[in-house]
């Protein structure tokens, strides 16, 4: 369900309270294992941390690049860890400790989907998100060509 919020807190004033504290928690976390350099912000109809284009430099669409986003979708919630696939060593670690945890991932291409703040392994969200400096992030982005 994509959000015409333009600030966080808008954003986070129409979810339905249920989603709204698991969202808020999952922000928290966020918040608390971003590296340095990334910022907060309202890209995609949802709360995205991205590399501002006056670091980046132009991009392959014109938008920042996209480090980690929060979204309510319609059947779910959704973790988008783009860090994932900066390096192979990275996506693998965090599939093992999901793993390990025992819980199931429900995961597409880069975003994890949950119901709850149960359905979170989060140990390995915390890993993922501390995972890649923002250098790193901007070198293994695409380029614009």
């Amino acid at each position: 369900m994509k959000s015409t919020a333009t600030t966080v807190p808008d954003y986070l004033a129409e979810l339905p309270d249920d989603r709204r504290a698991a969202i808020e928690t999952v922000r928290g976390i966020v918040l608390a294992n971003l590296p340095a350099g990334y910022v907060e912000a309202m890209n995609w109809g949802m709360i995205s941390y991205e590399v501002p284009l006056e670091v980046s430099g132009r991009t392959y669409n014109g938008k920042p690049l996209m480090y980690v986003a929060l979204g309510n979708q319609k059947r779910h919630m959704a973790l988008y860890l783009c860090g994932l696939y900066c390096k192979p060593e990275i996506k693998k670690a965090f599939e093992e400790s999901w793993a390990a945890s025992g819980k199931k991932l429900d995961m597409g291409a880069a975003c994890v989907r949950f119901k709850s703040l149960e359905d979170l392994h989060i140990p390995a969200v915390e890993a993922a998100i501390s995972a890649v400096s923002m250098a790193d992030f901007i070198t293994a982005a695409p380029k614009k060509k």
